[in-house]
């Protein structure tokens, strides 16, 4: 059995962190090992909230405590999404390290969270440097937004060239896999959005219908879903087709039902057969 150690935020109530990535994984047959950085009561786009923010060492004792049931080994890799802070990150590629010694074929995607389109960079001051300089250099497999490749990159990319120019640079930081996500490019039609997947020089596209409903935990669910496909095919353009359709759909139900929480439990059997599917290009 496939086993996924995930360092990520937690909430009580909705799902964002490891709240929206553990059930996904869970639900396609994968161990998951979550390891919260944080514990709050609910995300912090309510406006108020409850918990406390756990540090590195916090995170690190977690860690000591599986390392020591003899069993870190067994993790084929580590995910990670939101770093509150340098510390917690430091924390993070430092488990990344003790995995891939115990297991030196164990994978480490890093979902480099620092920004949106509209919002900005939107994370503590070090974060952005911490991503380019540590975590995405330490990664097997990224998952950018369209803003994150960019800031990334350190360009500002426009047309589907530009872009793969810099998934080439972030490439070239480390990672081997690229996913971008929230992608619009001067081809991208209105009323839609693409995702685009980059491996060996090769670049898959999918393209979906924008939906109009906005909730926290969609990119940690993509994220963790296109790691899971990856992990079984070791395709990005097949693991792009599954992730999309399946985030789709769950954000489908999600707007239709008018709900503020991403409807994982509700939806569930869009992430194992999805109700619609979107084709792939190469481009």
């Amino acid at each position: 059995m496939v086993a996924v150690l995930s360092v990520q935020s937690h909430v009580a109530y909705g799902h964002v962190g490891n709240s929206s990535a553990v059930f996904p994984l869970q639900r396609l047959g994968i161990e998951v090992w979550p390891v919260h950085t944080v514990q709050f009561s609910n995300h912090t786009g309510y406006g108020a909230w409850r918990g406390r923010v756990f540090d590195g060492p916090a995170i690190e004792e977690v860690v000591d405590g599986i390392a020591e049931r003899g069993v870190l080994g067994g993790a084929d890799a580590v995910l990670s999404g939101y770093l509150g802070s340098a510390d917690i990150g430091h924390a993070v590629v430092g488990t990344v390290r003790r995995v891939q010694e115990a297991n030196p074929a164990a994978v480490y995607c890093c979902d480099p969270v620092t920004g949106d389109v509209g919002r900005g960079v939107f994370v503590r001051p070090g974060i952005p440097e911490f991503m380019r300089e540590v975590a995405v250099p330490a990664a097997d497999v990224v998952t950018p937004n369209h803003f994150e490749l960019d800031l990334l990159a350190g360009a500002e990319t426009r047309s589907l060239a530009s872009v793969r120019d810099a998934v080439a640079a972030v490439q070239a930081l480390g990672p081997r896999v690229v996913l971008t996500t929230s992608l619009v490019t001067d081809d991208t039609p209105d009323g839609a959005v693409d995702l685009l997947a980059s491996e060996g020089g090769r670049h898959h596209r999918v393209r979906t219908p924008r939906l109009g409903v906005s909730v926290n935990g969609a990119g940690d669910a993509i994220a963790a879903l296109f790691l899971a496909h990856w992990l079984d095919t070791r395709d990005a353009g097949t693991a792009l087709e599954r992730a999309a359709a399946s985030v789709y759909g769950l954000l489908k139900a999600t707007e239709d039902a008018g709900s503020r929480e991403i409807l994982l439990v509700e939806a569930q059997e869009e992430v194992v057969t999805p109700s619609r599917t979107f084709p792939v290009e190469e481009v």
